[in-house]
């Protein structure tokens, strides 16, 4: 391979490791402390490879993206491009994928995690899938799979059939006592 068919190879894995990684963080940030928008990218993967002719950029082997509060964290991460050469879909998958973020500044981390992880940029919705689980602050989602539409804001969790009863398998919702020492109306 010539030095300017390689600078050119380079120059457009930078540009999609660059694009992937921008999307991947703006879509996490958009829930973000303003001050992560203002950091630095940093993504580390033991490969990354993209094919020009199908538009997709996979990075594998313990991939970190990293920006202010926001990890991500994965066996390997895939983003897809469409017809525009835009990002349509990144999926991270591990044993589990990870990620945490500080939203708010006067909450704790939240904290999600899921054998896959899939982000439409079309739709906007996030899908966990695979013993996927949400938690901030002591309150927590669990089920087989959580949706999350970042347009309108809402989240649906769907357990796996169980006609036992039992928990296993069931979406779970714990929500930790409020801070107030009393309910409306009660008396001391």
């Amino acid at each position: 391979m010539n030095q300017n068919l390689k600078l050119t190879f380079s120059k457009t894995l930078f540009k999609q490791a660059a694009l992937v990684g921008l999307v991947v963080l703006s879509s996490a940030t958009a829930f973000a402390i303003p001050a992560d928008r203002n950091q630095p990218i940093s993504l580390i993967a033991d490969r990354a490879t993209y094919n020009e002719k199908t538009g997709i950029t996979t990075y594998t082997g313990n991939v970190i993206i990293e920006q202010g509060t926001m990890k991500l964290q994965a066996a390997s991460i895939v983003a897809t491009l469409n017809a525009k050469r835009e990002i349509s879909t990144i999926t991270a998958t591990g044993g589990p994928a990870r990620f945490q973020q500080q939203v708010d500044v006067n909450k704790g981390l939240a904290k999600g995690q899921a054998q896959k992880i899939i982000y439409n940029a079309e739709t906007g919705i996030i899908t966990l899938s695979g013993s996927a689980l949400l938690q901030q602050n002591g309150a927590s989602i669990r089920g087989n799979t959580l949706k999350y539409s970042m347009n309108k804001g809402d989240v649906e969790a769907t357990g796996t059939p169980n006609s036992s009863g039992s928990s296993s398998g069931r979406v779970q919702i714990v929500i930790p006592p409020s801070g107030a020492k009393s309910f409306p109306g009660a008396r001391d």
